[in-house]
């Protein structure tokens, strides 16, 4: 057997590997676009559990040329419609959202680093440095508010930000109060209900409210439907 038979005679097994290759190639950009766009520092941990699998399983077949494609599809496709399923649920219910997605944690607020949340969160001091110097802040004394979200990303609020007060503040989450937020801006939940009725809202019409300018701005559920 020289070496032009051993090169050809399997040809056969190249080309199997080839076709899978671009077969998931573009299964997967598909795939990807109807679960919808998100950079990959904002993926949250189910998008990544399934992204993972997803990889993983097209990998086994490639390398698995003899074996059955569709032994691979089937489960991709069992993945996407679990990952869609669940998230129109958790889009829907802010309860089912926070168990699998986890929920926002102040790191520093009034100015003051919450050393207990970092260690709940296993964020340490170094984390928070680095996330702020790449956001052009020398020190932590120009911070006013620093919120770690899910994805692990540190929105950040400058204590002249907050004198011009221009970012929207998140009172109402799927007809659920946030405190903290109340808190922040000096208001209770006697002006939230007043506020509420003024507007004709019941809080649990409300699918997200927002405070800006000095100005209330609600959205109705059935508008997000």
């Amino acid at each position: 057997m020289n070496w032009f038979t051993l090169l050809l005679g399997d040809i056969m097994a190249y080309f199997t590997v080839l076709w899978k290759t671009l077969l998931f190639y573009f299964l997967i950009t598909v795939i990807y676009r109807i679960m919808g766009k998100r950079e990959v520092g904002e993926l949250s941990i189910m998008d990544l559990i399934v992204s993972i699998f997803i990889a993983e399983l097209a990998a086994i077949s490639i390398d698995n040329y003899k074996e059955n494609i569709f032994i691979s599809i089937v489960p991709i496709l069992a993945l996407v419609v679990l990952q869609l399923v669940i998230s129109r649920i958790s889009l829907k219910n802010a309860k089912i959202r926070s168990i699998l997605d986890g929920d926002p944690s102040m790191i520093i607020e009034r100015g003051k680093v919450n050393f207990k949340e970092m260690l709940q969160q296993r964020y340490n001091l170094d984390d928070l440095l680095v996330q702020l110097r790449s956001r052009g802040i020398k020190s932590i004394e120009e911070v006013d508010y620093a919120i770690l979200e899910t994805s692990g990303k540190l929105s950040v609020f400058r204590k002249d930000d907050d004198k011009k007060r221009v970012y929207p503040l998140p009172i109402i989450i799927d007809g659920k109060i946030q405190k903290d937020v109340l808190y922040q801006i000096g208001k209770d939940s006697i002006w939230l209900e007043k506020a509420l009725r003024h507007e004709n809202y019941q809080l649990e019409d409300v699918f997200y409210g927002f405070y800006q300018k000095n100005k209330l701005f609600l959205i109705r559920k059935e508008a997000v439907k």
